[in-house]
């Protein structure tokens, strides 16, 4: 059997994070850990680019747009959709999961989903902080060892 551990990237990379606005006090939280895990891994700061909208149902779009230009390496999304008494939460997250995903294939390019669901505000406070861990943090080490396996697949 030839495995392909999951490994770092043996090679400077380009990332772009996409968060959204909404709920701005759980997704900060995120974007720190997303910044603290590519920091600890040595991307440096002049390589990564963040950008802002108003909400998870506009990420795939800004992540499109980011991919298209062929100047990242993986777009790490995220935000935080929060059940209220409507269906709206199902909306929401289900078209942000399906836009990602299909940014992704549509361009080879590691799309990483860091969109928090949950029931409560709690459960988000416990996943983008230090209880459970940041899923912030994760979904930066995610993109890295991403792009590490897409390198080796690609014979780089």
């Amino acid at each position: 059997m030839n495995e392909l551990p999951l490994e770092m990237p043996q090679r400077a990379c380009n990332i772009a994070i996409v968060a959204a606005e909404f709920n701005h006090f759980i997704v900060q939280q995120l974007v720190d850990g997303a910044l603290d895990a590519l920091g600890r891994h040595g991307v440096s700061e002049s390589n990564i680019s963040l950008a802002w909208v108003p909400g998870a149902f506009e990420l795939p779009l800004a992540a499109e747009v980011l991919a298209g230009k062929g100047q990242h390496d993986a777009v790490i999304a995220l935000g935080a959709v929060i059940r209220g008494g409507t269906p709206h939460f199902d909306y929401v997250a289900g078209e942000c999961s399906r836009g990602l995903a299909e940014v992704g294939l549509k361009h080879g390019l590691p799309v990483i989903f860091g969109v928090l669901t949950t029931d409560n505000i709690d459960q988000a406070l416990e996943r983008a902080g230090s209880g459970a861990g940041n899923k912030g943090f994760d979904t930066a080490v995610a993109a890295l060892q991403m792009i590490s396996l897409l390198d080796r697949l690609h014979g780089k």
